[in-house]
């Protein structure tokens, strides 16, 4: 049997914490002097944080297999979709603020599940090209 991870890219997660880092000693520094900015300060802290946390504590978010689909719901829980489940795999392309970008949508009859190339730590279409290899006929 032969399975297939994606997983967030270590460097992003690094970001993420770096990041969240440098907001909390911002605000901080901003304690004395600034409370709103100290509070958007802090805000980004915690938001940043979320998702790094989340990436480090699910970095696989989709797998493949001959049984189906493993993916990440909510920030680590893992749901096995089998292939017979799966009633459409497709890469919808998105452009919003002068910005593009691909996501992965793999659809079953309750759920629609969603993938970012940054949360794949690959190309939304290389990934779907995959799938369609996997999936059983």
């Amino acid at each position: 049997m032969r399975e297939v991870q994606w997983r967030v890219r270590r460097e992003f997660t690094l970001a993420k914490w770096a990041g969240a880092a440098g907001f909390a000693v911002i605000a901080v520094v901003l304690l004395a002097v600034d409370r709103r900015g100290m509070l958007l300060c802090a805000g980004g802290a915690v938001l940043l944080g979320g998702f790094a946390v989340r990436d480090t504590l699910a970095p696989v978010r989709l797998a493949a297999d001959d049984l189906g689909l493993t993916v990440v719901t909510g920030l680590k829980a893992r749901h096995l979709v089998p292939w017979r489940d799966v009633t459409r795999i497709r890469v919808e392309p998105n452009a919003r603020y002068g910005l593009r970008w691909d996501m992965l949508e793999i659809e079953t009859e309750e759920n629609l599940h969603t993938f970012s190339s940054h949360e794949l730590g690959a190309s939304c279409v290389s990934v779907a090209e995959e799938l369609f290899r996997l999936r059983p006929t």
